[in-house]
């Protein structure tokens, strides 16, 4: 497996970056982003493991892959606390443990942006999910003001994904969703900020099918 980078201040970061988010609607994307999941499920980026309390009981199992140590112990604690089963690895978003087809559905939020070959990793999700499985997605995207998505773009290519832990702000994750052979169900765009002082980044919220 290639070495992976690793963010240890970032992820210390991270829980605080969360709870902001949360005050600002995350809550309910996220409550949304899994709603009426059933049967097996992959998770991916699991972080500290925000979306866990909101699988519905119609979920048998949930595997969640986190590869940094600091939040996946985050992740494991709240598993425990979680209304269903749910077991935290270590793992590769562009290689994920699972036979083809082994999963129901796959969960992504706030991760394509940050995997370092977001093609792959979303090629693998194709992989693991069962024909007519569901990718859930909820993820910020390349703004469609060209103007905001050069800043994007120069972000991105600059102090960017050093500052917020390999985070990339101009990533076409319904354009690379589609590319891996998903079909959209469903995809709503919306603009969320951190904080009041911060410009909104655009985000999709969205389910697509393997056939």
């Amino acid at each position: 497996m290639a070495e992976r980078p690793g963010y240890p201040l970032f992820s210390r970061l991270h829980p605080v970056l969360t709870r902001l988010r949360e005050k600002r609607g995350d809550d309910e994307h996220r409550a949304e982003l899994v709603a009426g999941l059933s049967g097996r499920v992959i998770e991916v980026g699991a972080g500290i493991g925000s979306n866990f309390r909101h699988y519905p009981s119609g979920v048998d199992e949930v595997v969640a892959i986190e590869p940094e140590p600091w939040l996946r112990e985050r992740a494991e604690e709240a598993a425990e606390e979680a209304g269903v089963s749910i077991s935290v690895v270590d793992g590769d978003a562009a290689r994920l443990p699972g036979e083809s087809g082994s999963f129901d559905a796959a969960v992504v939020s706030l991760t394509l942006c940050t995997v370092p070959d977001p093609e792959q990793a979303i090629a693998d999700l194709f992989r693991v999910i069962r024909p007519g499985g569901e990718l859930r997605f909820f993820e910020h995207v390349i703004a469609e003001r060209p103007a905001l998505a050069r800043l994007q773009k120069v972000a991105d290519a600059t102090i960017w994904p050093h500052m917020i832990g390999g985070c990339h702000l101009a990533r076409d994750t319904k354009g690379n969703i589609e590319k891996a052979g998903f079909q959209i169900d469903a995809c709503r765009r919306f603009p969320v900020s951190i904080a009041p002082f911060m410009l909104p980044e655009p985000h999709l919220l969205g389910v697509a099918r393997r056939p």
